[in-house]
C-alpha cells in the first residue's frame, strides 16, 4: 500500500470499516474494537518520570498494560474521551499487535488517530514510534520498523497530527540491545523511560507554549 487508507468523516464509519485492505473487501482486524481487562502494567520506573516531568503538565495516562489498537479503539469509542479536552493527546501502541502484519498495525494506529482528530478536533495528536524489540534482530523488530515507515507516510495527511521518533539510541551498532535500556529487551528501564521522555516532553513544551497572541491577550 503505497497511499493513504480510505478514511471517512463519520467516526462511526472509520470504526466499522477502519483501514481497508488493498482490495477494499476486507476489514483490518487491528482497527477492530475490542474491550480488554484493566490489568496493572509495568509501571515501576515509569511512575517515578512521571511524577517529574509529565504530571505538571496536567497529563492522564489511560495506558493499560498490553494494549493493543483494538483495546485502545473500544476504550475510545467507550467513554475515555467524554468531558475532556486536552491540548495534545500522546497515543504509543501497536508492539502488542503480534497476530498482525506491519500494515494492519499501522492502519489500527491510524484510526486511532483519525478518531481522536474528530472527536477531539482542536486538540494535536502525537503518536510515538514502534521501538526495536529483542535482543537480536528479530522478525517483531523488523515488523515494528515497518509500521514506522507507514505512520511516517500516513500521518501528516489527517492534519494536527504528527509522528515522533522515540527509539533513537536503543539499537547499537552490532544491532543488540542491552539491558541498560530494556531488562528483559522488550519493557523499558528507568533510564530506557529517560531516553523516550527527552525528546518527548522537548516536544510537549514545544507545543503547549504560548503563542504571540495569547501572550498578548493575558496581559489585556
Amino acid at each position: 500500500m503505497t497511499d493513504i487508507p480510505r478514511l471517512t468523516s463519520a467516526v462511526a464509519s472509520c470504526l466499522r470499516i477502519a483501514i481497508s485492505w488493498m482490495s477494499g473487501d476486507e476489514m483490518n482486524p487491528a482497527a477492530v474494537a475490542q474491550a480488554v481487562e484493566d490489568i496493572q502494567g509495568d509501571d515501576r520506573w515509569m511512575s517515578q518520570i512521571w511524577r517529574e516531568l509529565f504530571s505538571p503538565l496536567h497529563a492522564l495516562n489511560f495506558g493499560i498494560g498490553g494494549d493493543t489498537t483494538c483495546n485502545v479503539l473500544w476504550r475510545l469509542q467507550n467513554g475515555e474521551l467524554d468531558n475532556i479536552g486536552p491540548k495534545v493527546t500522546v497515543v504509543w501502541v501497536g508492539t502488542n499487535n503480534h497476530e498482525h502484519s506491519a500494515e494492519q498495525v499501522a492502519g489500527g494506529i491510524l484510526a486511532i488517530a483519525q478518531l481522536l482528530t474528530s472527536r477531539l478536533p482542536k486538540t494535536k495528536v502525537v503518536v510515538l514510534g514502534l521501538l526495536a524489540r529483542g535482543e537480536w534482530p528479530n522478525p517483531l523488530r523488523e515488523k515494528n520498523v515497518a509500521v514506522n515507515s507507514f505512520l511516517r507516510s500516513w500521518l501528516p495527511r489527517l492534519g494536527h497530527t504528527q509522528f515522533l521518533d522515540v527509539g533513537a539510541g536503543f539499537v547499537h551498532s552490532d544491532e543488540t540491545i542491552s539491558t541498560r535500556d530494556m531488562f528483559d529487551f522488550l519493557h523499558l528501564t528507568a533510564a530506557g523511560y529517560r531516553a523516550i521522555a527527552k525528546p518527548l516532553i522537548d516536544l510537549l513544551l514545544q507545543i503547549l507554549e504560548e503563542t504571540p497572541e495569547e501572550k498578548r491577550a493575558s496581559l489585556v
